[in-house]
This record gives structure tokens, C-alpha cells and sequence, in this order.
């Protein structure tokens, strides 16, 4: 798993008809230093908004178990919104 901060919404017209219905979420990877490095597009199953910091499942076998599929084209799932975390001398949230 890992945190990161809700950058964007995802809009396809054209589309897996996996994806139907299901919010994408541009997901920035936070570093324990608070900086951003890197992104992923996740599924978000928690209603989390841009700006947001997130718990994100980054595993595609996870993922895909937490919609019942077996294969499919998913990899990375919002799994929770955080409070705050803290990371030594940086704390988020």
C-alpha cells in the first residue's frame, strides 16, 4: 500500500466496460518527506475529492480480488482517505 494526494478526475467516453459507473482518481505518490514522486490512476471505492490524501492499494492482484475479478484491467484501488500520518519531522493530513 501506499499514500498519496488526489490530483484529478479521469473522463473516458470510450472505455473496459469494467470501468462503467466507477470513479478514476490521478493519484501523486507522496514521499515520507512530504514531497510527490510519480502517479498512478486508481479506482476510488471511498468518495475521496482532489486534494485528498489517500490510502492507495497499488497491487493489481489485490485490487482485482476486491471486485471479484480474475483478470481485468485494474491495478491500483483507492482504498481509504487518511486523517494524518506522520512521518518523523513531516506530518500530512
Amino acid at each position: 500500500m501506499k499514500i498519496g494526494v488526489v490530483s484529478g478526475n479521469v473522463v473516458s467516453t470510450i472505455n473496459f466496460p469494467f470501468f462503467d459507473s466507477k470513479k478514476l482518481m490521478i493519484c501523486d505518490y507522496l514521499n515520507s518527506d512530504g514531497s510527490t514522486s510519480g502517479y498512478t490512476i486508481a479506482v476510488d471505492r471511498v468518495g475521496a475529492g482532489v486534494g485528498e490524501t489517500v490510502l492507495i492499494m497499488d497491487e493489481g492482484n489485490s485490487a482485482r480480488q476486491m471486485f471479484g475479478l480474475d483478470t481485468g484491467p485494474i491495478r491500483a484501488v483507492i482504498v481509504g482517505i487518511v486523517d494524518a500520518a506522520d512521518f518523523g519531522e513531516t506530518e500530512v493530513g
